[in-house]
């Protein structure tokens, strides 16, 4: 059995359907602060299966203890994290409670309970201001938000926690920008308030949610000026955690792996795609630079290739095609 934690959220509902598709059993945990259980509902419709649910606090022991002494949990994917840059900033104590404290209990409860196998689900972010493109895992970590740092600090807190007991299994997964929906296009990013990322602007833009996108920059040494970013498909996304799961069990260390596409697309790439796909207007307006914001960021991805069989699939057009259709069929999320 398979613990989910988060698996409410954009990424952990995509990824419940591909555990499903594997054939692997699995329970949900998420304390539903920036998701909602609507999402799980249309997963079950999806796979045509009731999914086993439970809310509660990752950072509640009591909470943790009730899912591994009700199911016998053998691994977990840890998603469970607050995630705005910003806000982080703003609430650097509220990062540090949620996000590290939270997996200090996770962990905890998973040595009591014996289970020792965990998919980290990270970031591109601990790589900071890449020296050059496009980015090894091997490359120096820094970073440059308090959302990052609380990323980097779990990856050594469970780099550590390996050099203690060797009969941890660990895979630590470096996203880069995740975008698209299922297919279907009944779950989808449903951001809380103000979107972190960009594709949710563009599609509320294109929907008529919002009047333009602000485009942060556009004298970057890019191919227009604006920021490049590597986005890729949450739905190979979410295959490259059923990937890390099938090989955990081989493991003789900690396995760090960049999921990207190894494409960088610039910011007015993006809005035109998305444009074609959806066939409407994306109005926008050229914004000062954001401090903290890097020029260009896309991965090399050969390594997971290499040690997880895993690369992505989908290409732009299919990102954009497949984020419209969410958004269309649910202007307001999971709300409308």
């Amino acid at each position: 059995m398979v613990l989910v934690t988060g698996g409410a959220g954009y990424i952990g509902s995509h990824t419940c359907i591909a555990l499903d598709e594997a054939g692997f059993d699995f329970v949900v945990f998420d304390n539903l602060c920036n998701s909602s259980q609507e999402s799980l509902k249309r997963v079950e419709k999806i796979i045509n299966k009731k999914i086993k649910f439970i809310e509660g606090d990752i950072r509640s022991k009591e909470d943790m203890q009730k899912v591994f002494t009700t199911y016998k949990i053998d691994s977990v994917i840890h998603f469970a994290g607050l995630k705005a840059v910003g806000e982080s900033v703003e609430l650097p104590l509220k990062y540090y409670d949620n996000n590290i404290n939270g997996t200090l209990v996770l962990l905890d409860v998973m040595k009591e309970y014996k289970c020792k196998k965990i998919v980290f689900s990270s970031s591109a972010t601990v790589y900071g201001d890449p020296h050059t493109t496009p980015i090894k895992e091997d490359f120096p970590l820094s970073c440059t938000n308090p959302y990052g740092r609380t990323k980097l600090f779990i990856e050594e807190i469970l780099r550590d926690v390996y050099r203690a007991d060797n009969d941890f299994k660990i895979v630590l997964l470096r996203y880069f920008n995740p975008v698209g929906a299922h297919e279907s296009g009944t779950i989808g990013e449903d951001p809380n308030g103000k979107p972190n990322n960009l594709m949710p602007f563009i599609a509320q833009t294109a929907v008529g949610k919002r009047e333009f996108l602000s485009v942060f920059g556009d004298d970057y040494d890019t191919v227009d000026g604006t920021g490049v970013r590597d986005y890729i498909h949450v739905v190979d996304l979410a295959q490259g955690h059923v990937n890390s799961l099938q090989k955990i069990a081989a493991l003789d260390s900690v396995l760090t792996v960049n999921l990207g596409t190894g494409n960088g697309y610039s910011v007015l790439e993006m809005v035109s795609a998305f444009e074609k796909a959806s066939g409407k207007k994306v109005a926008y307006k050229i914004a000062p630079r954001r401090e903290g914001d890097i020029a260009a960021c896309f991965a090399d991805p050969s390594y997971a290739k290499e040690v997880l069989q895993w690369q992505a699939t989908k290409e732009l057009n299919e990102m954009c095609e497949d984020s419209w259709r969410w958004q269309s069929n649910n202007p307001n999320g999971y709300s409308s």
